[in-house]
């Protein structure tokens, strides 16, 4: 008998699967500790807004009115637990800073370090930040965007998934002021050479240096993903560009 085949427009016959979006993040549930439970009812009310209702037009997209004040705005897409994402906000006064991230227990880890600092100048936006820039993030209005350390997805069968895509730069080469920055770092050397390549194929970006790679800067917090990545030796690489 011949082999039984799924109709074309089964859902479980991959080749009629629409291809999968690359979003900033791969969602998984865990439990805040009791602590992190305690930062997360006090401060996301006052610091946290979601993506999702950003969106919808639930609720405004409007960092001047979270801030209370109108000054350069950075956003950083995968804050993790923000340790780095609170010493840069805390070492910038003069700077406000979005971060965008999906993990729980690291939002709440984040609001934990914003109430210790007592930082006004930070708020975390919990969803996915593609959609976000895509949607709600008008053109220009950003003075940097961070990635630091995003997903690897070292295996090459998974490397579509990589967050550092073209689609996503051009958007970014949109959303950022002239003169602002694309800011990225990875521990993954094949990943490095990857953001080389499509950063350096988008017109409206200039690498800070003539071969694309940033000396670490010194201003840059070492995270604990930095730090494991030196362990087990693997070369950190920086990379900067400014928007024309």
């Amino acid at each position: 008998m011949p082999e039984s085949r799924p109709p074309l427009d089964d859902p479980q016959d991959p080749a009629a699967r629409p291809p999968r979006a690359v979003t900033s993040f791969v969602h998984h549930r865990a439990r805040l500790t009791e602590g992190q439970q305690r930062a997360w009812d006090r401060w996301w009310p006052v610091r946290g807004h979601e993506v999702a209702d950003l969106v919808s037009g639930a609720r405004p997209y409007d960092p001047a009115a979270w801030f209370g004040r109108s000054a350069p705005l950075v956003m950083e897409i995968g804050s993790g637990m923000g340790e780095s994402t609170a010493a840069m906000a805390a070492a910038e006064p003069g700077t406000d800073h979005l971060a965008v991230e999906v993990f729980e227990p690291g939002i709440a880890q984040l609001l934990m370090r914003v109430a210790e600092a007592g930082l006004t100048n930070l708020v975390v936006l919990r969803g996915d930040a593609v959609v976000l820039l895509r949607e709600r993030v008008p053109s220009g209005s950003l003075d940097g965007v961070r990635i630091f350390f995003p997903d690897p997805w070292p295996k090459r069968r998974h490397r579509k998934r990589r967050l550092v895509q073209p689609d996503l730069v051009a958007v970014l080469a949109d959303r950022i002021r002239p003169g602002g920055t694309l800011h990225l770092a990875t521990d993954w050397a094949d990943y490095a050479v990857q953001m080389l390549d499509v950063c350096g194929a988008e017109p409206r970006l200039r690498p800070a240096t003539a071969d694309g790679w940033l000396p670490r800067p010194s201003w840059r917090p070492v995270t604990k993903f930095e730090a494991r990545a030196r362990v087990e030796g693997r070369e950190v690489r920086d990379l900067l560009y400014y928007k024309e």
